[in-house]
């Protein structure tokens, strides 16, 4: 049975991850509050910023600013969109 979670992102229950998905403390806050589907709109969101400010998560520092961009995202902070970005209607 998957186990659920009152995620923060979408502002209802969902289903929860399988498994905390980033290190420290942000990787738990995310886990204990925020859904699978809202970790996919993440992700998305992540791959667009990596394309489009040409990032390297290898770096340490763009790895910091996509662990800052994904606490901002996820809990409802100020995030960057990529500039001239229109994210398609739901």
């Amino acid at each position: 049975m998957s186990r659920t979670v009152q995620c923060q992102y979408l502002k209802r229950e969902a289903e929860g991850l399988e498994r905390v998905p980033l290190p420290g403390e942000i990787g738990q806050r995310i886990y204990d509050n925020i859904s699978k589907p809202a970790w996919q709109r993440w992700l998305a969101h992540q791959t667009m910023l990596i394309n489009e400010k040409r990032l390297s998560p290898m770096a340490p520092s763009h790895r910091a600013y996509l662990f800052e961009q994904a606490e901002a995202f996820l809990f409802g902070g100020d995030f960057d969109k990529a500039e001239g970005y229109v994210p398609p209607e739901d």
